[in-house]
């Protein structure tokens, strides 16, 4: 622990099952150890938490993704919070690098729910004081907490990794029209062009591409998006581009969720390459298209300047 920390006082950062290697990361890049927590389930699967040390009084961050098994991860975040808020501690930051049920913001069609306000819901009951995430689907989900949340962007670790290479005659494509704020962020820091597609979703998981607003030929093409699910709408973009006569086109996202033959479709498309952040665990040996940069340091940042009382509104730029 730096002495700056010190001098603020000990926090105490927990990890759940979802990810602990990114845990162990964001421990790493802030000098301090995972503390001890034991996890189990009951022979029916009910979760089963104990903290395994002190935390009367204690700053406490808790690392969850709320990723595949989602409904197993949520329930296992809310246990965490329930145990921690019993156990006394004094402040509880549900440090959430990837914030499932969020695709439904709204309602789309009569008598449906709105997940993701639901489980803001649930998160601020549990006994949250705080939220930290990353890359929401949408950015409204921000007003759907009655607690502080700090919404952090995996930018910066793509931003890092892309202007390691050398790439010339670019081109930053959004993948749909709700995505265009986010691609003409990535296309000044790149100091690109931007193409926007229209398309459509039938149905969920499904997508059809009806215009190409801009130019891609004998151009190297990058597609931003936040996530990754079936890739479906991913390589039907990707396949429309090509056909338009894009040279190269990579592909980058925060969240690698990679459900169902996602891999495949991955690796018979013409994606070259697929970026993802470390916010959910991928194996990137089951693809050699995948490459997967940290999201750690972002995260290891906020949680100290959250607990040193400092502004973190540089993270949001």
């Amino acid at each position: 622990m730096t002495p700056e920390l010190k001098k603020r006082g000990s926090f105490k950062i927990f990890s759940g099952s979802a990810n602990p290697d990114l845990a162990r990361k964001i421990c790493d890049k802030l000098g301090v150890p995972l503390s001890e927590v034991k996890v189990g389930r009951f022979a029916d699967g009910e979760i089963d938490v104990q903290i395994l040390e002190s935390v009367r009084g204690e700053d406490c961050y808790v690392v969850q993704p709320t990723c595949n098994p989602v409904n197993d991860n949520l329930m296992e975040l809310l246990i965490f919070m329930d145990a921690l808020r019993r156990a006394s501690a004094g402040r509880i930051t549900a440090v959430i690098p990837y914030y499932g049920y969020a695709r439904a913001d709204r309602k789309p069609a009569p008598r449906v729910a709105i997940t993701a306000k639901l489980v803001a819901n649930l998160i601020t009951e549990a006994g949250a004081t705080r939220v930290i995430t990353l890359d929401l689907h949408a950015a409204q989900i921000q007003g759907f907490f009655d607690i502080p949340l700090d919404h952090l962007y995996g930018r910066p670790a793509v931003l890092e990794y892309i202007k390691g290479r050398n790439f010339e005659n670019t081109v930053v494509v959004s993948p749909d029209v709700g995505s265009v704020e986010r691609a003409r962020s990535f296309a000044k820091r790149l100091d690109m062009g931007l193409v926007i597609i229209d398309k459509r979703r039938p149905r969920p998981n499904e997508a059809v591409v009806y215009n190409i607003i801009g130019d891609v030929k004998g151009k190297t093409c990058f597609i931003f998006d936040d996530l990754v699910d079936t890739a479906g709408t991913l390589v039907q973009v990707a396949n429309s581009i090509k056909e338009h006569g894009a040279a190269k086109i990579i592909a980058a996202a925060s969240h690698g969720v990679l459900s169902r033959d996602a891999i495949d479709r991955i690796d018979r498309s013409p994606i070259e390459e697929l970026i993802l952040t470390d916010t959910i665990p991928v194996n990137a040996s089951k693809s050699a298209k995948i490459k997967i940069v940290s999201v750690a340091p972002i995260l290891a940042e906020a949680i100290k300047r959250n607990h040193m009382g400092e502004s973190i509104s540089e993270l949001f730029k």
